[in-house]
């Protein structure tokens, strides 16, 4: 140690790169409204969801094609969509879901530090005053939860 000032420096420059790689996805712009639990019932349709890395997959196997609706996962991170017609499979970033103080749902990834959240309920909302109608999440293998 020739330097301590340069020690110090280098120090401090590795804790401001660790504290700055770790900071949460937080947006408040991009807050959405709250889950509404008053409206969660414990019914289901036939549409899967896989989560793939840092994207889910819709597979719609009913005859039913659902237009303009929330998508909610975890009963805290919501994206709306514009359809999922019958019988179609759709491919969605995780990134795109927020909650209501406007932070992302963690993914995971590559440059991740931290666990991605497992996504583990999945609903479709029609309308802000309609029920909430649950899909069938088939939980992935590959995916470290």
């Amino acid at each position: 140690m020739k330097n301590p000032v340069r020690t110090a420096s280098v120090a401090a420059g590795i804790l401001l790169l660790t504290v700055g790689c770790a900071r949460r996805l937080y947006d408040p712009a991009q807050a959405t409204r709250p889950y509404p639990e008053h409206l969660h019932v414990p019914e289901s349709v036939d549409i899967q969801v896989f989560r793939e890395g840092t994207d889910i997959e819709l597979v719609n196997a009913t005859a039913h094609s659902y237009r303009e609706f929330d998508l909610w996962i975890n009963r805290r991170f919501v994206a709306h969509l514009d359809a999922l017609a019958a019988g179609e499979s759709r491919r969605l970033s995780l990134w795109r879901f927020r909650d209501a103080r406007g932070e992302q749902l963690n993914a995971g990834g590559f440059w991740r530090t931290e666990k991605p959240m497992p996504v583990r309920l999945v609903e479709i909302q029609t309308a802000p005053d309609q029920p909430l109608v649950g899909l069938v999440t088939i939980r992935a293998e590959e995916v470290e939860e």
